[in-house]
């Protein structure tokens, strides 16, 4: 259960850091108050997760989950650029992840 709850901080980590490109710079209201809710839900995700997870494993897929999503959310929403590089970096860091899931207890 820890493991689904920490996915979930992941994706809303990917929400906060969309709506805080959204608020510009607090100055919407909308995408401000998405904001602060995706942002303490995922903190308080991460936090229960955190109880059952090691830390450094937890802290490690909540950031790279959360790398990869925003990093895919900036190609297809905010048209950044996508290289070879990019991908096989986002790759590595999937693989990482991969890695430290299967080497919790």
């Amino acid at each position: 259960m820890a493991w689904i709850v920490l996915v979930f901080a992941a994706i809303m980590e990917v929400v906060w850091a969309i709506s805080l490109k959204y608020s510009e710079g607090f100055t919407k209201l909308w995408p401000s108050v998405s904001f602060f809710v995706s942002a303490w839900i995922s903190f308080a995700c991460l936090s229960y997760a955190l109880k059952t997870i090691p830390m450094g494993n937890a802290y490690a897929v909540w950031t790279g989950f959360g790398a990869v999503g925003i990093t895919i959310a900036g190609i297809i929403l905010f048209n950044e650029s996508i290289s070879m590089t990019r991908v096989i970096c986002i790759l590595l860091i999937v693989v990482g992840i991969i890695g430290l899931k299967l080497s919790s207890n």
